[in-house]
């Protein structure tokens, strides 16, 4: 790693809490294997304190921020600009330099489709079933219609949550592109072999024995399961997939792509594919597992 000098450039990461955040350890890395002078750092912001926490950033010229929760919408109102995949997704995780202040991009979707991509799933003209209608949800359904999805079917517990997620996702893509049922109602999905994306907090540590659905008789119909989630490394969601004869994943190659995408657009750099290899294996290895 470059001894910080006066060259050395700054990115961190912002929320609350960012205090187990491995985005130190993918930044870091990618600036030592591309030989970029930078510094990565998290950055706890208080409730109330985003507006000046941006302020501050650009006063001290930071190349970048990173953004997680609770702060990925809230942070549009403090933008320059605003990536169009951003904002349709309604939440931003990465900012970058501009004219007169920050970028919004959303590079977390654009990580799960890299992640897919390295995975061999293939998305354009398929129907993808979606678990949750939350905002990690519902800014799948975008990215997949953005990708050339047939379409989605969002399962959530509560139907109405699923329809108000759908509707506006039909309303973005002005055509019947989201359809909407309660988790039980799985059954009228139809046809075989689907690619579930987990896009609910169900299963994720410490609640390790949770998974949205339990029934074996959904996880016979799964040929890809994709749990958003990385800690655990093997969900409940991917052993069910699994058992069903499926294929299972979990969100730590997104979660390093996303990272990947944040470096290449605040350096102009590429970073190869042994790099990104070598990040997840570290991750994981993090992560104990």
């Amino acid at each position: 790693m470059h001894t910080p000098d006066g060259h050395t450039r700054t990115c961190g990461l912002i929320g609350n809490p960012v205090a187990h955040t491995l985005s130190p350890l993918i930044q870091n890395h990618m600036a030592q294997a591309t030989g970029q002078n930078l510094v990565y750092l998290p950055f706890p912001v208080a409730k109330g304190d985003l507006g000046a926490a941006v302020r501050g950033a650009l006063a001290l010229d930071f190349l970048g921020l990173n953004v997680t929760v609770p702060y990925k919408s809230d942070v549009v109102a403090y933008l320059a600009e605003i990536d169009p995949l951003a904002e349709r997704i309604g939440a931003v995780n990465t900012l970058v330099r501009c004219q007169g202040g920050y970028k919004g991009y959303n590079t977390d979707m654009p990580g799960l489709y890299r992640a897919m991509q390295q995975d061999g799933v293939k998305i354009a003209g398929r129907d993808v079933v979606i678990l949750g209608a939350g905002g990690v949800a519902r800014a799948v359904a975008v990215m997949l219609l953005e990708r050339g999805a047939a379409g989605v079917h969002i399962l959530n517990r509560t139907e109405d949550k699923a329809q108000a997620v759908a509707q506006e996702v039909n309303m973005m893509a002005g055509k019947s592109f989201a359809r909407a049922y309660a988790l039980e109602d799985y059954g009228r999905i139809g046809g075989e072999d689907w690619l579930v994306v987990q896009a609910t907090s169900a299963g994720m540590h410490p609640h390790v024995e949770d998974a949205p659905i339990e029934d074996p008789e959904f996880y016979r119909h799964v040929e890809i399961g994709y749990d958003l989630i990385f800690n655990p490394g093997v969900t409940r969601f991917m052993k069910l997939t699994k058992s069903g004869g499926g294929r299972a994943y979990n969100g730590a190659r997104m979660l390093v792509y996303q990272g990947i995408i944040a470096f290449e657009l605040w350096t102009g750099t590429c970073v190869n594919q042994s790099t990104a290899d070598e990040l997840c294996r570290m991750m994981m290895q993090a992560l104990g597992q």
